[in-house]
């Protein structure tokens, strides 16, 4: 089974665009989705729309949640919290409903998804390295999770020939047979945070257990203007330009 796993879209419809295009140019017989559909861009409307089309399985973000109204964004910065009441005025009902009856964390075949972080999904919290990922390693039962939030691609992994000890890798290209478990952070299709712009998403052979991060260009220009001009914070859409 080859599984193409989305991360964060952020409302940015030109990269979740060239991100199925290079998903599905590959081959995925399953696309994935690890949530926060929403937040900080001006296509929500569209990239539920698209997401729903084509059929990809979809967990809840914090972003999803609090647009839902499930989540106080208080604890947002003032730009995300901007986006939130903004995609909340654009939404339909339905389209609403479709965010909040998103699950918190979902199992296949071969992987498990969640949006923050495999183990107390509802709590959003964040894995940034080995310590932020123990305790989902440790609740795992499949070979591997994939995840996003941080925006920040890294796989976080213990070896068969020494599951006690979790290490990490930032390499694009994983070869995850000789391991027990594996938590895969895909980083963002929408606003990635490693300062590279090009839009992040993942491919898995479960067969043989392969893992490559994929990085595609796309029109940031378009979505920049997009955000300008649905009067949102300039700085959402300076930020696509630095991928910061």
């Amino acid at each position: 089974m080859i599984y193409g796993v989305l991360g964060d879209i952020h409302s940015n419809l030109a990269a979740l665009q060239a991100a199925l295009s290079v998903l599905r140019s590959a081959g995925a017989d399953q696309i994935l989705s690890v949530g926060d559909v929403v937040g900080y861009g001006a296509a929500p409307r569209e990239c539920i729309a698209l997401l729903k089309d084509e059929g990809v399985h979809v967990v809840k973000g914090n972003h999803d949640a609090a647009v839902a109204g499930e989540l106080d964004p208080r604890y947002f910065n003032q730009y995300a919290r901007a986006a939130v009441e903004w995609t909340q005025r654009q939404l339909t009902a339905e389209e609403l409903h479709w965010l909040a009856a998103l699950p918190l964390r979902m199992h296949f075949e071969h992987c498990a998804l969640a949006h923050g972080s495999y183990a107390h999904p509802e709590d959003f919290h964040y894995v940034h390295g080995p310590h932020d990922a123990d305790a989902s390693l440790n609740e795992l039962e499949l070979p591997v999770c994939f995840v996003g939030h941080t925006h920040v691609p890294v796989t976080l992994l213990r070896l068969a020939e020494d599951p006690l000890h979790t290490a990490f890798t930032h390499d694009s290209f994983v070869d995850l047979s000789e391991t027990t478990r594996a938590v895969v952070n895909v980083g963002s299709v929408g606003q990635p945070r490693d300062e590279d712009p090009r839009a992040a998403c993942a491919l898995y052979d479960s067969s043989a257990r392969l893992l490559r991060i994929v990085r595609t260009s796309y029109d940031i220009e378009r979505e920049q203007a997009r955000i300008l001009k649905a009067g949102l914070p300039p700085v959402l859409a300076e930020r696509l330009r630095l991928g910061v």
